[in-house]
């Protein structure tokens, strides 16, 4: 089964994206194998405005974009998925392939994550504190427990990789 993955950046008090919704302030460090990191995924799961600010991300890939008021006309070569999620991402496992990037949107997280469909939460921390914007698991959300699996600091940039498996609540 495949597993979907939060893979994300985030800033050290806890933010995705800037009040904006901007991500310029991520820094490319050049120690990080930004090719073999995306040979992990051959699908993208997003949120409708993560979508729309990174035009799908510039993945390559299956892309799967979660939204109630997004047409599928408006995004040609995408999936939208506005209804029966928990089906739908059933479906999606069950297909032969790589992992899953949950690609972006802390409200996307939050939703799959209630659903107890996240495997894994793996957090890039940025030394930089943008005193708001869009967090990473936005209010209101229910608690959870995680297991750390590894660590990696990359001491060039001050960026810390910690990845986290999710403990089953129900599944």
């Amino acid at each position: 089964m495949r597993r979907i993955r939060y893979q994300v950046a985030a800033s050290l008090d806890g933010y995705i994206a800037d009040p904006d919704g901007g991500y310029d302030w991520i820094p490319m460090d050049p120690d990080i194998d930004f090719d073999e990191l995306m040979s992990r995924f051959d699908t993208y799961l997003m949120g409708r405005k993560t979508y729309e600010v990174t035009s799908g991300g510039g993945v390559q890939g299956d892309v799967w974009v979660f939204s109630r008021t997004l047409r599928p006309e408006q995004a040609p070569g995408v999936t939208v998925v506005a209804n029966d999620i928990p089906g739908r991402l059933r479906e999606l496992r069950s297909r032969p392939g790589k992992d899953i990037w949950l690609f972006g949107g802390g409200e996307l997280f939050r939703s799959l994550l209630e659903l107890d469909e996240v495997d894994g939460v793996e957090v890039a921390v940025l030394p930089v504190l943008l005193g708001g914007g869009v967090p990473l698991l936005p209010s209101p959300a229910s608690r959870r427990r995680l297991q750390l699996i590894s660590h990696l600091v990359y001491p060039k940039s001050g960026i810390v990789l910690l990845e986290y498996a999710v403990r089953r609540e129900s599944r």
